[in-house]
């Protein structure tokens, strides 16, 4: 069997080492980006929503919201139509960070990719979308906060 697994760790792993250093001038997390982006581009979104959007735990969403409220980044307020629900908005900070995140994405993108042909960049993209869209009839039948 192919330890595909092996591989993607890796390239996360060392994903997360080059962001942490780019992200240490906005005073941002290495998992926060994903977090910045998603309530910059769904102003009001909860913090259950969020969980279902990018795949992680709803208690990982209440700690790094409230990591990010804490430094200015977003703000919590009751969701109107339901009050056990937060719903999380940008702040300015939060709009200001966003082509800075979106810079050392690019970046990132650009590195690994070297070296790949056009068609080759396809071929992984194509792979990669694919093996994601199975992780997530793999985790959809326990949650999709993955309880």
């Amino acid at each position: 069997m192919v330890k595909f697994m092996k591989q993607l760790g890796e390239v996360w792993r060392c994903a997360s080492l080059f962001r942490m250093k780019e992200y240490e001038e906005i005073g941002i997390g290495v998992y926060q980006d994903s977090y910045l982006i998603a309530v910059c581009e769904n102003p009001g979104i909860t913090q259950e929503a969020l969980t279902r959007r990018i795949y992680v735990h709803k208690s990982n969403v209440a700690r790094q919201v409230g990591a990010l409220e804490e430094h200015g980044f977003v703000t919590r307020k009751p969701d109107p139509s339901d009050k056990r629900n937060l719903c999380v908005y940008p702040t300015q900070k939060a709009y200001d960070a966003l082509p800075h995140i979106r810079r050392v994405q690019g970046e990132w993108n650009a590195r690994v990719l070297e070296g790949l042909s056009d068609e080759e960049q396809r071929a992984a993209a194509l792979l990669l979308e694919k093996l994601a869209e199975n992780a997530k009839r793999v985790i959809a039948p326990r949650g999709e906060d993955g309880d």
